[in-house]
């Protein structure tokens, strides 16, 4: 083999594997978006609070300016927020569903961190 088709086979497989891994990104599914869950709050520490969606989610929140979640605690609530780290999140989310899809683990249930951006009580108690 020449020089010249060691040089142009080594772009050819730079350019497929490029190729391949936007393709990968580009497939990944909206985790890390604008996400509005509905569930009960609860508080868990000084400035922390606990979302408990009605699918079995569970969303870690800090307290913030734009949104008063101390006043819900205890209610059923519909929370806007984005997914904290949604990169991070998404990869974590896939290991989990790969493991619950080969039989490794039971509860498939979402879990991650939620910057709230809007709040409003859906009922004044959670079910």
């Amino acid at each position: 083999m020449t020089k010249l088709s060691r040089l142009l086979l080594c772009v050819i497989l730079a350019g497929l594997t490029t190729a391949w891994a936007v393709a990968q990104d580009s497939d990944a599914k909206p985790k890390g978006e604008v996400r509005n869950i509905t569930g009960c709050l609860s508080k868990t520490g000084a400035n922390e609070f606990l979302l408990t969606g009605t699918d079995g989610s569970t969303w870690e929140m800090h307290g913030n300016n734009e949104v008063n979640l101390a006043k819900h605690v205890g209610h059923t609530v519909e929370v806007k927020g984005v997914v904290s780290h949604g990169k991070m999140h998404n990869m974590k989310e896939d290991e989990k569903n790969m493991a619950h899809d080969s039989g490794m683990k039971k509860d498939n249930a979402e879990h991650g961190h939620l910057k709230a951006t809007d709040v409003h009580m859906v009922a004044d108690s959670c079910n």
